[in-house]
């Protein structure tokens, strides 16, 4: 078969170009033995402030502890509405709930599957309406391009709400030549493998500007410590990112420049030759994406799904139920007149394979499979 080989996403093929680095760095790990909070999680956080431009960086465990540890350290618990865009991973509902909040869900913007602001607004009065204080909002950057954040931020700002941006799929992107990881008062990550820069287990990051939160968020991913390791001053959580982790993603980090721009020109590619056949993906004015996932809107979906892997052509779902639909969370409010684009997009969204070494030639397999079950 034509397409056999192709993959969705190429890990080995990274792996194989950094391989010795690689092993070099985790030598050095075994060889000093700090395996937990070592020096390269400390240079790694480095990095990561000057990559992003943002004051203070983090590391933690994974991407779903980063939101959970932000949310922690502005007190949100049982009486708050924390607004979450319905078309996204579970993650960035599941920490409101987790601490007793509220996930209020809002709706998204079809053409770049992001939370619309419009429904946002709508939502706090409702939520107010509920009884619930309007505490935090968490615009999700899905597959890889920003929020509209300044319009959200303006709505935030009116209303006391926090802005907390889910990056979990954007880093390494940017708007208006702002770095992913500058936006709102706090940003998070995650470095799960499949992400843009991901390590070889998990891992996450958390981003802000203010000094005064950062100290908060340092104590909380380490069971709330203060001055003394045993003075525990506050509730917190054992959220460490893994110091060989630390030492994988610093490799990583160095090539992935150049990897975001091999990713964008796939993505080029792959617009120019099925924009005429299926709805591709639109960024907003001042935003580059890192294509986490590249992502058609198409209709029938199981059969074109069926045909690409008929001809060797792999292809995700993400994500075929939206959150307030989930058995889980649909007990849970959401701003009036539901979720319809976020319920629309979960039945016919199709992602296509992406990554940085993906060849022209699986680029032209790609493209050609996809225009001809479209036609």
């Amino acid at each position: 078969m034509a397409g056999a080989n192709i993959q969705f996403i190429d890990l080995a093929a990274q792996q194989a170009k950094i391989r010795d680095k690689i092993d070099a760095g985790i030598a050095r790990v075994l060889d000093h033995g700090q395996y937990i909070m070592g020096p390269e999680v400390r240079e790694f956080e480095a990095q990561l402030a000057e990559f992003t431009g943002a004051e203070h960086a983090f590391g933690c465990a994974n991407g779903t502890d980063a939101l959970a540890v932000v949310l922690m350290a502005w007190g949100v618990g049982p009486g708050h509405a924390v607004f979450v865009p319905s078309f996204t991973y579970v993650a960035s509902a599941e920490v409101a709930g987790m601490l007793g909040a509220t996930p209020f869900f809002v709706d998204v913007h079809e053409d770049t599957f992001n939370i619309d602001p419009e429904s946002f607004e709508k939502a706090i009065g409702e939520a107010k309406a509920l009884g619930l204080e309007a505490t935090a909002v968490v615009p999700v950057d899905l597959f890889g391009q920003p929020a509209d954040v300044p319009a959200i931020q303006k709505i935030a700002d009116a209303n006391g709400v926090k802005v907390l941006v889910d990056a979990a799929q954007s880093f390494g992107a940017t708007l208006h030549n702002k770095r992913v990881g500058t936006w709102g008062h706090a940003t998070t990550t995650s470095f799960f493998p499949a992400k843009p820069l991901g390590c070889y287990g998990d891992g996450g990051a958390i981003f802000t500007n203010d000094a005064e939160l950062g100290k908060v968020i340092d104590s909380i991913r380490l069971h709330g410590k203060g001055r003394e390791k045993y003075d525990n001053v506050r509730i917190g959580m054992n959220s460490r990112l893994d110091t060989l982790q630390a030492a994988i993603l610093k490799e990583k980090l160095a090539i992935f420049p150049e990897e975001v721009i091999a990713r964008d020109r796939v993505a080029a590619r792959y617009t120019a030759a099925l924009k005429d056949v299926a709805r591709t993906p639109k960024l907003i004015d001042g935003a580059t994406s890192v294509w986490a996932q590249y992502t058609l809107i198409v209709d029938d979906r199981d059969a074109v799904q069926a045909k690409c892997k008929e001809a060797g052509v792999p292809t995700m779902v993400y994500y075929p139920m939206a959150l307030s639909q989930q058995t889980g969370y649909k007990h849970y409010p959401g701003v009036s007149g539901g979720t319809p684009v976020s319920d629309s997009l979960s039945g016919r969204v199709l992602s296509l394979p992406m990554h940085p070494y993906l060849t022209e030639d699986d680029q032209d397999m790609i493209i050609e499979t996809v225009r001809a079950v479209l036609g």
